[in-house]
């Protein structure tokens, strides 16, 4: 190959590559999770669907919610966050109400209370499934619209001209419960109210107009390079460097088969449900399981058989068998049978305890 031609052929791979960095390696500021587009677990598209199918008119809306005052009939304007976020609302949002709007947003930060993490909550259109634990305990008794002896699942809050309705949760109606129309139903009779016109804030996902995104300078290439962070460059920069040397001195060995992965499933299926429990803050299964199975194994080594003992009667055993202090067993029994939620911190020194026991039996 000609020495012209080759360089060609590597500057075509080198923009290549780098353009593609440039799509990976931006920042990604936008939040997935409630947006009408997703159609993943969290994503609200099939409740969009539904709201469509439903002859529902409704839009969404990819522009800052402060340009929509200049609406003449009234709206709402739903908002589903892909984080909790604080139940004081903004300046804009205020503005908003005064002008005789309404708000609907979901997933506000409460506190966690000792409700059950999944209940099934009644309304006026059949049973809605509500997955946490946070409720708001603040809550007038006659604005909640959704809630149990804990506190309010969902409630209104009423301005001069508008009002304003919350929810604990963002995933009210996210895409995991189309199973449960209910859920769709509950979420459309909130937003669906006094005929207004109704949207959905897609920008505070990232959707953006072409003329938000020009008015925020994200309009061309050049915008772009401007507000690209020193590190995507310096990457961008390295790929082409190894593209040149790669040009003018790649050599090459047989090609070699990779030897494909083999799949744990067990050890998959428990990563998974770690991090649904860890994101639920449900230690109080872990505590449940893991203790039964310690214990079970403790009983085994001492030779007490394979049915679980009364714990009392196994720190005796215990005791006697090794010679130790029957209370740092016992520390270690309580927790499980007491089913108190420990901190991570918690959690990480009774693990520790269980250790120490079983190297020292």
């Amino acid at each position: 190959m000609k020495r012209s031609n080759r360089v060609a052929w590597l500057g075509a791979i080198a923009l290549g590559v780098i353009i593609i960095l440039s799509f990976i390696a931006a920042p990604n500021t936008q939040i997935n999770s409630g947006s009408t587009y997703n159609r993943a677990a969290d994503g609200y598209g099939a409740w969009y669907a539904f709201m469509q199918e439903q002859g529902i008119t409704i839009q969404r809306w990819q522009k800052p919610l402060s340009q929509l005052n200049n609406q003449k009939e009234p709206t709402t304007v739903l908002r589903v966050y892909g984080y909790l976020r604080q139940p004081q609302l903004d300046r804009d949002e205020e503005k908003w109400l005064e002008k005789g709007n309404n708000l609907v947003l979901l997933g506000v930060r409460t506190r966690v209370s000792a409700a059950n993490f999944q209940t099934m909550q009644p309304s006026p259109v059949g049973a809605v499934k509500i997955d946490t634990r946070r409720r708001f305990q603040k809550a007038k008794q006659s604005g909640i619209l959704l809630g149990d002896r804990f506190g309010a699942v969902v409630w209104e809050e009423k301005r001069e001209k508008g009002q304003v309705i919350f929810a604990t949760t963002p995933y009210l109606a996210a895409n995991a419960y189309q199973d449960n129309l209910s859920n769709f139903q509950y979420l459309a009779s909130l937003v669906n109210q006094k005929n207004n016109t109704l949207f959905v804030d897609e920008y505070i996902h990232g959707y953006k107009d072409a003329d938000v995104k020009e008015s925020e300078g994200q309009g061309d290439l050049i915008s772009y390079f401007a507000q690209t962070p020193m590190i995507v460059i310096l990457v961008q920069a390295g790929v082409l460097l190894l593209v040149l040397i790669w040009g003018q001195n790649h050599r090459f060995g047989k090609p070699i088969a990779l030897n494909t992965p083999v799949i744990d499933n067990s050890q998959a299926y428990i990563q998974a449900l770690a991090g649904v429990l860890h994101k639920a803050e449900s230690s109080e299964f872990v505590v449940e399981m893991v203790g039964k199975e310690e214990q079970l194994q403790l009983q085994k080594a001492l030779g007490l058989g394979t049915v679980l003992l009364e714990p009392e009667t196994l720190v005796n055993i215990w005791a006697e068998k090794t010679g130790k202090s029957a209370t740092e067993l016992d520390a270690v029994l309580k927790p499980q049978y007491r089913k108190r939620r420990l901190s991570e911190r918690e959690l990480l020194n009774w693990l520790l305890k269980w250790r120490s026991l079983r190297v020292g039996s």
